[in-house]
């Protein structure tokens, strides 16, 4: 079962994804943290965004790979663990401005792919993966949430991670990221038309979690998901 999950910053994407996995015993896949570790890569490599040719070239050589449970997931760069290094503002701006880059995009895209044909079954969350990676997945999810919502959350999560940034800063991020993401030319952020949307809005983990379960369960057990 190959199970896609997408929908912009901040709508819990990662940790439902996690818990699906956990849950399914299948393999999960971050693309997200491919694009930060891609990144990270351009950033030690000296190499400027606006560079898209080089920029490109870099990412094509770029040693990326994911290993461990998903609980313990650690994206590597040329051998090396990179989970923590991935996971700053400098590098979070780079990954979003690179991965409107088409070739950038591909080469990702086409890792990811072998990446989830190569496990069998898997759990990926991203911005186009039911729409542009696998879009013949089994089950597609839409997370969404509003925009104050999924500040507030980053916020929280940026608080515990001891970074300085207010709410107004991060709001004002996720608005940019939300424009830049759904303005790209090469896939766009957008939910695929089999998709089921969930907003989160007002709702936890669980809910959400429980909610997900339950579309599995009825496609597993030959039922027609209806999109809501």
């Amino acid at each position: 079962m190959i199970i896609a999950i997408d929908g912009p910053s901040g709508a819990g994407k990662s940790t439902l994804g996690r818990l699906l996995a956990r849950e399914l015993g299948l393999l999960y896949i971050d693309t997200g943290a491919m694009y930060r570790a891609a990144a990270l890569a351009v950033i030690e490599a000296g190499v400027s965004t606006a560079d898209e040719a080089e920029v490109a070239r870099v990412v094509g050589r770029a040693d990326i790979n994911l290993v461990g449970d998903p609980d313990s997931l650690q994206v590597m760069l040329a051998g090396r663990d990179v989970s923590r290094e991935i996971r700053t503002e400098e590098v979070s701006h780079t990954a979003s401005v690179i991965s409107a880059i088409p070739l950038v995009r591909r080469t990702l895209v086409a890792r990811q792919r072998e990446m989830g044909q190569r496990a069998g079954g898997v759990v990926l969350d991203g911005r186009d993966v039911g729409t542009g990676v696998f879009p013949s997945a089994d089950v597609k999810f839409f997370l969404t949430a509003a925009p104050e919502e999924r500040a507030h959350r980053r916020y929280e999560e940026d608080r515990v991670k001891k970074r300085d940034a207010s709410f107004e800063e991060t709001l004002a991020e996720i608005n940019t990221r939300d424009r830049r993401d759904t303005t790209r030319e090469d896939s766009p952020l957008a939910a695929a038309p089999d998709a089921v949307r969930l907003d989160s809005t007002g709702l936890s983990i669980e809910e959400v979690f429980g909610r997900m379960l339950e579309v599995i369960r009825e496609k597993r057990g030959g039922k027609r998901v209806e999109a809501s």
